[in-house]
């Protein structure tokens, strides 16, 4: 990676000192500011050698590289007074947590191009514990801020360093279009890490997440656009979204989740070749009355669980809100949603899919799927309002909602009963 960019500088050429204790952020401050003037000519590489580089937040530039070095670890300030405050995203109103201001990101960027963040596996700290500690004992009166947050942005690439610790969600790009994470590690405590998601692409298109590994204290992914009627007159969807390649567990949430705030849309998502290991869910598309939008035309195929308490989750009764104007009637879309070679061991319930009178879950469809189970009660693949299909054999025997067809997809069952079947909420 390095001479990627007609120019390069080493953060210590700006009077940073890497011990850890020592206040950088001028020297970062300082270093952007010079390859930010650098943008008609390829622009810069900011090279930070190995230390320990204490900062409260910065921001990116344009044609930017920020390059961490093996054993480089950039630490985040824990003093909240450090970090900013910022005005609420306008898809969704408020703050997450709190009404008004929430604090920015450790590392950050607006309205930029060409960003890369890379290295030789070097490592970017929130030192989130402070943080969490805090959420906890409600001592915050500003919602927490992201690790590496990027809005309204092209061509941004994270790839080849580990993210630990985010006071918040790890990586949020906002409103941004062409997004590549490739190897990348992040890690957060399973438990006691609150709201520590790893991607969270929000309003997002054109985005490719693969060969990473991620273990933190809520979705490893949720892919979002927006929370009711904010993110309805905001009307930016997140779409076109490729996730490959994964080991990833989640004890507290779900491995790849969809919402639940999707008020703007989801569309063309595929999520393959993921491993789910000792996970509370594997994947879960979240939603409710109020959020409007839709999700639809969603793949998920070559997915592999190893004890996963639920595999399979859609739910239309996420009742989170961040005001009560939003609209009653505006009733999300759930349709056109495949999962194809769904295989593990050690699942407890491998499908629960929860639509409603209001959010029917249409156009579902099962192929090659042979999951283990370790619950033994009835009803272990759990539907209600979902109409759709299953092609050839799969086990567990499906719901009596869906129609089945055999391998050269010619019908063999065809349901009548595609409104209610027993869910076992105690599961």
């Amino acid at each position: 990676m390095s001479g990627s960019r007609p120019f390069e500088f080493n953060i210590t050429d700006f009077g940073g000192v890497g011990d850890g204790v020592t206040d950088d952020t001028a020297a970062f401050e300082r270093a952007i500011s010079a390859i930010s003037k650098l943008g008609k000519r390829g622009g810069g590489q900011l090279n930070v050698p190995p230390g320990k580089w204490l900062t409260a937040p910065f921001n990116l530039t344009s044609h930017m590289t920020l390059f961490l070095a093996e054993d480089a670890e950039i630490l985040g300030i824990q003093d909240e007074k450090r970090w900013p405050l910022m005005p609420p995203l306008p898809s969704y109103g408020y703050g997450r947590e709190h009404r008004g201001s929430r604090y920015g990101s450790l590392i950050h960027g607006q309205n930029l191009e060409d960003v890369v963040i890379t290295g030789h596996n070097g490592s970017i700290n929130g030192q989130g514990q402070s943080w969490w500690t805090k959420y906890r004992q409600k001592l915050l009166n500003h919602t927490r801020g992201p690790l590496v947050q990027i809005m309204w942005s092209n061509d941004i690439v994270i790839s080849n360093i580990t993210l630990r610790d985010s006071p918040f969600w790890t990586f949020h790009p906002y409103d941004c279009k062409n997004v590549s994470v490739r190897n990348v590690t992040i890690l957060a405590p399973v438990f006691g890490a609150p709201n520590t998601d790893g991607i969270d692409p929000d309003s997002c298109e054109d985005v490719v997440i693969e060969d990473c590994y991620i273990s933190v204290g809520d979705d490893a992914i949720a892919i979002k656009s927006g929370w009711d009627q904010y993110g309805i007159i905001y009307e930016r969807p997140s779409r076109n979204i490729l996730i490959r390649n994964f080991i990833v567990r989640s004890m507290v949430s779900a491995v790849v989740s969809i919402g639940s705030e999707m008020s703007g849309g989801v569309s063309n998502v595929t999520v393959e070749n993921v491993t789910v290991w000792s996970s509370r869910r594997a994947v879960r598309i979240k939603t409710a009355v109020g959020r409007g939008g839709y999700v639809r035309h969603i793949m998920y195929r070559n997915l592999t669980f190893d004890d996963a308490r639920v595999g399979i989750v859609i739910k239309t009764d996420y009742n989170e809100h961040p005001d009560m104007d939003f609209d009653k009637n505006a009733f999300p879309i759930l349709e056109n949603i495949s999962f194809t070679g769904i295989h593990g061991q050690g699942v407890r319930v491998p499908v629960r899919i929860h639509g409603s009178e209001e959010i029917p879950v249409r156009n579902v469809t099962f192929r090659d799927m042979n999951v283990g189970i370790t619950y033994k009660k009835k009803h272990i693949f759990q539907c209600a309002f979902v109409q759709g299909h299953v092609i050839g054999t799969i086990f567990p025997a499906p719901c009596e909602n869906l129609d089945i067809y055999d391998e050269e997809e010619r019908p063999v069952k065809l349901s009548t009963a595609q409104n209610v079947t027993d869910i076992d909420y105690g599961v």
